[in-house]
């Protein structure tokens, strides 16, 4: 049975689970679905097209599936999905999609702290941790574990590998690969994750192999030349492979 607070507004049409708590002042609007066990304490708000999961606690002052800060964006229907067991604190807002993907996604298992934005059409995986008033341009994608700082400005369509740390107050416009330290002002690569890795359970064997593989990939030579110097000198494991992959596949360019 869900607790609804006399304060609370839920559209007719909106679709709840069970078990869920709304608070009061919060706004529930039509084409909304909203899974079991969710806790939306005062003054959230869920917009048209928001899809949530289950065992999520959001905070007084989040707006999820807001119209899209796009002049692009014509009224088209659209949503925002939000996954589950995730923590979105006080004043977050998720846009939803527009006609280029149609959706934003959040997946599950997340802390999105105070403040955070994420843009229309996002892709944010799950296992994340996003800082304090964050934010993420349209159609930013973030791999699962990575660690986002906070008051981190990111630009529309970039790309951000799993496993990373990303520190504080960094800018960036270009894609981050896996398993590395971002940081400094212009933002570059400072390094493999080591600390972050181990905490995953990935052995110092790995690691090293890792730290090879950068040591290779940000060596002299293009990016192509860098790439296949890892093929042939390094053992490919599934995470080298990924590294490659995700260097070949770069529409922005890797970070320096």
């Amino acid at each position: 049975m869900n607790q609804i607070s006399p304060l609370a507004f839920v559209h007719p049409e909106a679709k709840l689970g069970d078990n869920n708590i709304i608070g009061p002042f919060c706004y529930i609007d039509r084409n909304t679905v909203i899974g079991d066990n969710n806790v939306f304490q005062n003054s959230v708000t869920i917009h048209f097209g928001a899809r949530i999961g289950n065992n999520n606690e959001i905070f007084p002052g989040a707006s999820i599936s807001t119209k899209p800060q796009d002049l692009k964006f014509k009224g088209e229907e659209t949503l925002c999905e939000v996954g589950d067991n995730n923590s979105i604190r006080e004043n977050v807002t998720i846009s939803r999609g527009t006609a280029s993907k149609g959706t934003t996604k959040v997946g599950s298992n997340n802390l999105l702290m105070e403040s955070v934005h994420i843009a229309h059409d996002c892709v944010i995986g799950s296992g994340i941790i996003i800082g304090n008033s964050t934010k993420f341009a349209g159609e930013v994608t973030v791999d699962d574990c990575a660690i986002i700082s906070a008051n981190i400005l990111c630009h529309q369509f970039c790309h951000i590998g799993g496993y990373v740390m990303v520190q504080g107050g960094s800018r960036f416009s270009m894609d981050i690969p896996p398993y590395i330290i971002v940081g400094k002002e212009p933002a570059r690569y400072m390094g493999v994750n080591l600390v972050g890795l181990r905490r995953r359970g990935f052995s110092n064997e790995l690691i090293e192999l890792i730290h090879n593989a950068y040591r290779l990939l940000y060596g002299t030579g293009t990016r192509a030349e860098n790439i296949q110097r890892i093929k042939e000198e390094l053992e490919v494991t599934p995470e080298i492979q990924h590294i490659i992959d995700f260097a070949e596949a770069s529409q922005r360019g890797l970070i320096r």
